[in-house]
This record gives structure tokens, sequence and C-alpha cells, in this order.
């Protein structure tokens, strides 16, 4: 299917800023290794100080040089400092707010909801770039809480005669096959992570009782997006109709501790509190039972 002309031009532009923050880092290190070499060297050959015209030139030097070690500590309290623009987003922007998880060294991300799909692509995209030398992540957790779907359910369900929710074992079969699918890409994504030194990628997905109802997403412990699914959506499958939830089209409530608010506090540690109690009582899906 063909992109429409907005699409691409929000793609082109994405990958203009992915570009030029993959750069960032070097540049900017370049910039202070060179001010404190020259500084040591205008210092200390006098030709050199002379035509800088400088009385002394070591204090400036040794800044640069702790600027230079401690970049990524303070890139990190930049990006933690950095408040979302905006309270409410589509899931469909979800690929921006987890290449902005990434750039962090410990990076944590945390989901409660139907398939996580998407969430599971921008992550996997996220780890090939990893991959390729591109982020400073350095340890990288990834849980993903989804739905029993080996139990009988009202959502997903096929639609009765006048309306009502009818379990259909296949469809929940389909849906747990889906979610198996995602689980196996990203293990196989992260065993490529064994050749690659001072990087720990782990991943893990749990069952929780219950229909999918609410799609939590909890990004580095300082980020959440809660919002609910359109629980009356429907779509065609082998002659029938099913209840089955859009989480694509899900709209999402932003919190977020780099707002510096009480109100949003209060509400990343409620919802990180609620997955975990959630993450406890979660049981090990039938794939990885083996």
């Amino acid at each position: 299917m063909a992109r429409s002309q907005g699409t691409g031009g929000r793609g082109v532009a994405a990958r203009l800023k992915e570009f030029l923050e993959r750069f960032e880092s070097l540049a900017v290190r370049g910039v202070l290794l060179g001010i404190f070499v020259t500084g040591m060297v205008a210092e200390f050959v006098k030709p050199v100080g002379d035509a800088l015209q400088g009385q002394t030139f070591v204090g400036g030097a040794l800044l640069s040089l702790v600027g230079y070690v401690l970049y990524d500590a303070l890139k990190d309290m930049a990006s933690a400092q950095r408040a979302p623009a905006l309270t409410r987003i589509p899931s469909s922007s979800l690929p921006e707010y987890v290449r902005e998880a990434f750039s962090a060294r410990k990076v944590d991300i945390c989901f409660i909801g139907y398939t996580g799909e998407t969430l599971k692509e921008a992550i996997y995209e996220r780890l090939n770039h990893l991959l390729d030398g591109d982020g400073q992540a350095r340890d990288v957790s990834i849980r993903m809480l989804v739905p029993d779907f080996g139990r009988a359910m009202s959502l997903p369900s096929r639609l009765g005669p006048a309306g009502e929710p009818v379990d259909d074992p296949g469809f929940r079969n389909r849906m747990a096959e889906r979610c198996q699918k995602y689980d196996d890409q990203l293990h196989e994504k992260i065993e490529e992570f064994d050749r690659v030194q001072g990087v720990r990628v782990t991943c893990e997905y749990r069952l929780y009782d219950g229909v999918p109802r609410d799609k939590i997403c909890i990004f580095n412990e300082s980020l959440v997006m809660h919002g609910l699914y359109d629980l009356s959506a429907t779509l065609p499958w082998r002659g029938e109709r099913y209840y089955d939830p859009k989480g694509y089209q899900t709209e999402l409530s932003v919190w977020s501790l780099r707002g510096g608010t009480v109100p949003s506090a209060e509400a990343v540690a409620m919802w990180t509190k609620h997955f975990n109690d959630l993450w406890k009582l979660g049981s090990t899906p039938p794939w990885r039972r083996q």
C-alpha cells in the first residue's frame, strides 16, 4: 500500500532527525576533545599561546576534558528533564517515545494491553539500530503483559445473533499465536546481542487474567501512557464478525516525571505500582513453559 505524501514527509523528517542525532555524540565529543588539546598546546607552546592571545588555558582545557568524560551522564540528565509536548497522543506516535527511551543508557519498557504489536515493532527497530552501534543504551529490559488467551473470553469473541459475545477458541488461539510470534521475534533479535560487548538486553512475556481493556506503556519508570481500547470495534474473519480491540487507534494520556507536577508524579507512581503488581500475578505463557 502506497504511503500518503504527508506520511512520507514525516518519515523523511524522522529519518533526518535520527541521522543528525546519530552523529551528535561524536561531534560534541570531537569539539570538547579539540578544545582540550588546543588549550594544553596553547599553555605549553608559547607561539601558539601568543597567537591565541590568552594568558592561561589550563582551566578551560580541564573543563572541556571533564565535559568529554561526563558527556553521557549530562545527556541522560538533559533527556530526563525534557517534558513531552502533548498530554494526549495517538498510539501511532509510540515509536517516537520508544526512540527517546533508548537514548538513555538504562532502558526499561513495560506494557499492558492486547498484543502489543505497535510497541513490539518500534522496539524491534531500535534493537536493530543498537546492534549497528547507534545508541548509548547498555541495559535494556522489556516486559510485556498480554491476556491469557487460553481461557474463555468475552473479548476477543465472535458476535452472536443479537450482538452478544460468543467465546471462540479458534480466534483466541489466533491471538495467542500472534503474541508468541512477537515474543519469538524479539528473542531471536536479542540473541544477536551475544556478540556485542557491554550491552545487556532482556525480554519477557507474561499473561494476565481478564479482557484487554487498558493499554498502558511505561518508559524508563518516568513516562506513563494510558488509554482505553474501543471495546465495540469489530473485524471480519472466516465469514463471521469478531469483537477485536483496535489498539493502533487507541489514544493515550501521558504523565511524566519530567513535567515536574505533583499529579504527574502521583500518576506515574500509581501506574508503575499497578504494572508491577499485575506482573507478579502474571503467568508464564505456554510457549515458554517448555
